[in-house]
């Protein structure tokens, strides 16, 4: 039986993709990764339901994506979906439409919401995966489109892990509304994310921490940002090790230049030109919280995340 597998990752800004084969040792070797900005997410913190152009742009992509699947023989795919799709009242039109392109690939296959605490476990798993036990006990924040998940753990595995109402899309539709965002907005965006977070910085023992590893689409952009990246590169990016006041320098660029301005930043994906400066600030606000409690002075951005975690679940 053939031991290449697919792994979806649904969210509220992007959908992506990994093709990996399974080593005799458990490891992953990529066959093929792809992300692609759907905004699957759009207005439902407002409007309680997914848009029809949102489902129709997350099917395109999706398609495209089983295509790939077909084509390079794999066998097994799991495809989870998260923070968008608990919060939506027609979340059924998406799961048929996920339903009817999955099968093509795996007949019977569909999607699933996971929970925020699985959400976190599986990013966990995917993001120290190449990191030295020695560097825990660590905390991994996967930054997303609409939800935030914080988790604590070393290498015998997870401690704490919370999942909370905050994400880049979510507090850029609430708060953030002028280009660039006024410094009023700022500092209720800013109020926003303490409220939403304040859970996790009660519950995870961040004290004990000795390592700060980020997640997803906000913090790769900003490391690429950081680096003063010419375009993306995601070799580059993987395991960079930003210090906290460069973390800082940066965020606050983010959030003062306009949206041109951004878009002209080469590394920054044209789908998180708009919401970047929300995800700058909530890690502005993660960044002051573990330098303060745990005396961390450094984020380490990885490239492997909750997609190396799906496809380590059905490996």
């Amino acid at each position: 039986m053939s031991n290449r597998v697919a792994a979806v990752d649904c969210g509220t800004n992007s959908i992506r993709l990994l093709i990996a084969d399974v080593q005799p040792d458990g490891r992953l070797a990529d066959v093929h990764r792809e992300m692609r900005i759907v905004r699957l997410g759009q207005g439902v913190d407002a409007n309680g339901a997914f848009a029809p152009e949102a489902i129709e742009r997350t099917r395109a992509a999706l398609a495209d994506y089983v295509d790939a699947m077909v084509d390079t023989g794999v066998t097994r795919v799991r495809m989870v979906a998260t923070s968008a799709t608990r919060d939506a009242a027609n979340r059924e039109d998406f799961f048929a439409m996920a339903r009817a392109e999955l099968g093509r690939a795996v007949p019977g296959a569909e999607a699933e919401v996971i929970t925020g605490d699985e959400e976190a476990r599986l990013s966990f798993t995917g993001a120290i995966g190449e990191l030295s036990g020695s560097a825990g006990p660590f905390v991994v924040v996967d930054l997303g489109g609409g939800s935030t998940e914080l988790v604590f753990g070393d290498a015998d595995g997870v401690q704490f892990a919370v999942s909370c109402d905050i994400g880049c899309v979510r507090i850029t539709e609430r708060c953030l509304h002028d280009d660039p965002p006024t410094a009023e907005q700022l500092a209720a965006g800013r109020e926003f994310a303490a409220e939403r977070l304040a859970e996790a910085f009660d519950t995870i023992p961040l004290e004990r921490a000795h390592t700060w590893v980020g997640v997803a689409g906000t913090m790769t952009t900003l490391a690429a940002v950081a680096l003063e990246l010419p375009e993306y590169d995601a070799e580059r990016v993987h395991l960079a090790e930003l210090p906290l006041d460069k973390v800082h320098e940066t965020c606050r660029r983010l959030v003062s230049l306009s949206h041109d301005e951004r878009a002209a930043l080469g590394p920054v994906h044209p789908g998180r030109v708009d919401v970047i400066g929300g995800g700058a600030v909530i890690t502005e606000l993660l960044a002051d919280e573990l330098s303060r409690r745990a005396d961390i002075g450094a984020l380490i951005v990885s490239e492997h995340d909750i997609l190396d975690g799906i496809a380590l679940s059905i490996a």
